[in-house]
């Protein structure tokens, strides 16, 4: 598929059998795809966008040891700097009462699924992604999380997200917010006494969470291109940023 509009693309990796789901929306916030590929084909896919801003779901780089200097220069106690393997983004959202998994300082001590993040921006950079943001570029990539981007559209940490009510939860952020997807009230429309009392469900119209990581993705790639100011970047060039859609955090969540 070729599109001549520019268009926003969030990416989700993971090291399953489909190493990538990735969401597409338009200018007007329109779902044009969601779907589970391989590195090549994601890779083919953005390769062929004449304008695009891709989010990903995955560190940038691996942490280069700005934490622990700046404890040290705390003068805290060893055991209180010991085992500390984070980046400065993942430092400061963690200082917020956002829970984020560290990145390690070497690549091959990450798990399988950053290093499969690793693996997708080294191929962007080849096929002439840069960094956002970029003047010049008409293809960009940012790195983006998640968690942190449903817990500050919430204001609030979300509902775990394997469950059914934290599913529903981040699509109703979703479709709040603008994101034309299936308006997620329909499914309580789909429920009657006969199938509560069978465990009938119907789970089909809820997005799963690989799917829902995605889309807030690509939402926070269209607030990049249309919305610049209503973003926030956390961390710093050695080290990357991580890019969330609000334009102010808060202290704590």
């Amino acid at each position: 598929m070729l599109f001549t509009d520019p268009v926003c693309i969030g990416i989700d990796t993971t090291s399953g059998r489909r190493p990538f789901t990735y969401a597409v929306v338009d200018h007007d916030l329109n779902l044009i795809e969601l779907a589970e590929v391989e590195l090549e084909d994601v890779t083919s896919f953005l390769s062929g966008q004449k304008s695009a801003i891709v989010a990903i779901n995955a560190p940038s780089h691996v942490n280069a040891g700005l934490v622990r200097k700046k404890l040290e220069k705390q003068s805290l106690a060893p055991h209180q700097i010991r085992g500390v393997d984070i980046r400065m983004a993942e430092f400061e959202l963690r200082e917020r009462g956002i829970a984020v998994n560290g990145t390690a300082s070497r690549e091959l001590l990450c798990p399988e699924w950053i290093q499969v993040g690793f693996s997708l921006y080294k191929k962007l950079s080849k096929i002439g992604y840069r960094s956002y943001p970029d003047q010049g570029g008409s293809n960009q990539y940012l790195e983006t999380h998640p968690h942190a981007c449903f817990t500050v559209l919430l204001g609030r940490c979300p509902l775990p997200k394997p469950t059914l009510e934290g599913r529903l939860q981040r699509e109703l952020v979703l479709f709040e917010n603008g994101v034309k997807i299936r308006d997620p009230m329909i499914f309580f429309e789909e429920i009657t006494r006969h199938k509560l009392i069978n465990g009938i469900l119907p789970l089909e119209l809820v997005y799963y969470p690989n799917q829902l990581d995605a889309l807030v993705a690509a939402y926070t790639a269209w607030l990049a291109a249309k919305k610049p100011v209503e973003l926030t970047r956390l961390g710093n060039r050695q080290e990357g940023f991580i890019t969330l859609p609000t334009p102010l955090l808060k202290p704590i969540y």
